[in-house]
């Protein structure tokens, strides 16, 4: 039996997912709707994705106003999480939380084969 969308999308986050110090991860519409979601079950998933889509909106929009390219990546830092943004298709972008202490290098690195997977599904 061939696998939805949806089934493959949430094996992206389940393969993310397994990297240490992640805890949580989801795949929002560019509009802000939740498509999938790994995220503690304490945060509000319809108003965090929605506000997620909002920040890398207002990166992409602040860098044209530049002249610039759009930003890989809009990253959100507190003391003890960081919350990684990532366009991942036309229609889609890739958020991961993670605790602070993340290995930065190891989380791009994971992050951009799990936005290769992504453009592939939804194309």
């Amino acid at each position: 039996m061939a696998k939805t969308k949806q089934q493959m999308l949430e094996e992206v986050l389940q393969d993310l997912d397994r990297m240490s110090n992640i805890e949580g991860s989801a795949i929002v519409s560019r509009d802000g709707l939740v498509i999938v979601s790994h995220l503690p079950t304490r945060v509000a998933r319809e108003s965090f994705s929605a506000m997620s889509a909002t920040m890398l909106g207002a990166g992409e929009t602040a860098m044209m106003e530049l002249a610039r390219d759009p930003p890989e990546r809009v990253m959100v830092e507190t003391k003890t999480t960081r919350m990684v943004i990532v366009g991942a298709s036309p229609e889609t972008l890739l958020v991961v939380l993670c605790k602070y202490n993340v290995n930065l290098g190891l989380l791009f690195i994971q992050t951009q084969k799990a936005v290769e997977k992504i453009k592939e599904i939804m194309s």
